[in-house]
């Protein structure tokens, strides 16, 4: 489903016609390949960006635009598991990152609906003011001494109960703002490219094969959301999570312009993105392990019920969508060389929910370790990290992936491809084989292997969506099978029928 915001045009990244030699190639054109490229091309170095699509055409697009220095997973969570160093740091990287993207903003006079605000956390039902306290005190040494306790969220139209008030927080148009990035990078001289990127090797130099056009480079930042260039070594450390949003109209003025979030689990979250003729609330949250669940208009309707209950007036639902998050081990972006790799290949990833604050926060520590500068972030962030405190997450994580295999030995979910109705899709046992069959509006059949090429799993279908869904580490494929994320970096493999496919 489309979100809210419309999707820029692709020819922002005209196509990649020749071989390219450049000091730095950033594969990925989400917020943290853009801010990247943008940071290192305004410093003097020649740059290179390949994406699939359009700028934010992946998860950024899906994203609702909030900016916030406070975790999605709590302050009091981080200590336990890193410290309060770690929880210090990560405070100061990701207030730095609001005011990095505020800077950008003014700074190249970019036209993105970006506006400061409050943010403001409240109990969800059942949870008790601990929680509240815990947070407050842990944010207090975290630095963030502005946070304060109020005894209501600013909404009128419903009591939040007890709250955290933060000051200074952000909102602004995702895509607006990545427009604004590339617009800048081609005017610093950097090359933005649409090519989809084959293999990535590092060396010296470094090499990235796209469309049989080679890029070589000094180096190489791999921001594809999920990295697309290893198997194993982030993959074990970090889970997908799908998470849904709504977006309805709302008289102008009814609702205060405030972010606010939850401490449920799953949580949701809202804010307010001003239109001229009505207001759009955007409420989030229902999140679930990719692949795992197969209830999207469920998740969609309870968003609705938990919106309606707070905003009555709230017009009718003119926008549903989902996105796609990396839950890393310890809530922390995995940002840094890329471990058991060359040291000219850097990653980004594992968003926890945070992808545009972690997104820029990537730009701004890669930028500076490819410089050879210091920065105070790099041991937090840095994804060979082994958090011991974490080991009962780990094995959880990894135990649930281990579950997916199973799906092999069952059988499919309908017996023949006659059961597929038109614009669906479902998995068929053929002998020892599972099949990925889609039917697309005309009746015409579509058949793939059910294999994820990353490590084998079983795609599901994910019926709002309309993708194939990895259940292990997060790949996803269109309905015709077109890898779309990663780990995965090529198409789900086609299979052939020799009878008719199309419906009688």
């Amino acid at each position: 489903m489309d979100s809210v915001w419309m999707e820029l045009p692709r020819s922002a990244f005209p196509p990649l016609r020749e071989d390219l030699h450049v000091q730095v190639c950033v594969v990925g054109g989400g917020i943290a390949g853009l801010t990247s490229a943008y940071l290192l091309s305004r410093a003097g170095r020649s740059v290179a960006l390949l994406d699939d699509g359009a700028p934010g055409s992946g998860m950024t697009q899906m994203s609702t635009g909030h900016l916030t220095c406070m975790l999605d997973d709590r302050f009091f969570e981080l200590e336990r598991l890193r410290g309060r160093e770690a929880a210090r740091l990560a405070a100061e990287s990701h207030t730095a990152a609001i005011e990095r993207i505020a800077a950008i903003v003014a700074g190249e006079r970019i036209d993105c609906d970006l506006a400061r605000l409050d943010g403001y956390l409240f109990l969800a039902p059942g949870d008790v003011p601990e929680t509240l306290e815990r947070e407050l005190e842990a944010a207090r040494r975290a630095g963030l001494h502005r946070v304060t306790r109020q005894e209501r969220a600013p909404f009128p139209s419903f009591d939040s109960g007890p709250c955290l008030r933060v000051p200074d927080q952000a909102q602004f148009h995702p895509l607006k703002y990545l427009a604004g990035l590339a617009r800048c990078i081609a005017a610093e001289g950097g090359r933005l490219h649409h090519a989809h990127a084959d293999a990535i090797e590092g060396g010296a130099p470094a090499l990235v094969r796209a469309g049989g056009h080679l890029v070589t480079a000094d180096a190489v930042i791999v921001a594809t959301n999920v990295p697309v260039n290893d198997r194993l070594a982030i993959h074990t450390k970090q889970a997908p999570y799908m998470t849904y949003v709504i977006a309805a109209p709302v008289p102008k003025g009814s609702v205060p312009q405030a972010l606010a979030w939850d401490t449920g689990d799953p949580y949701h979250y809202l804010r307010i993105q001003p239109a001229e003729e009505a207001d759009l609330l955007i409420v989030g949250g229902e999140d679930h392990k990719s692949g795992q669940a197969d209830d999207t208009a469920e998740r969609h309707a309870r968003l609705e019920a938990w919106a309606r209950e707070r905003f009555p007036f709230m017009g009718e639902v003119g926008w549903r969508w989902g996105g796609q998050v990396m839950e890393s081990l310890d809530y922390l972006g995995y940002i840094g060389r890329n471990p058991m790799d060359d040291d000219n290949v850097y990653v980004a990833t594992g968003d926890s929910g945070m992808g545009l604050t972690h997104g820029t926060i990537a730009g701004m520590l890669l930028s500076d370790i490819i410089a050879g500068y210091e920065n105070p972030w790099a041991g937090l962030y840095d994804p060979a990290r082994k958090p011991l405190r974490a080991a009962r997450e780990f094995a959880a994580e990894n135990a649930n992936v281990a579950r997916q295999y199973a799906d092999w030995v069952t059988g499919g979910e309908v017996d023949s491809a006659a059961e597929v109705a038109p614009g669906s899709g479902a998995l068929i046992r053929r002998g020892l084989h599972k099949v990925a069959v889609y039917r697309d509006p005309s009746g015409q059949l579509h058949e793939r292997s059910a294999a994820c090429p990353h490590l084998g799993c079983v795609v599901h279908w994910n019926a709002a969506e309309k993708t194939w869904d990895c259940p292990c580490h997060g790949s996803r494929f269109d309905a015709l099978g077109k890898v779309i994320n990663g780990p995965a970096n090529v198409d789900l493999e086609p299979l052939e029928r020799p009878e008719d496919q199309r419906a009688a």
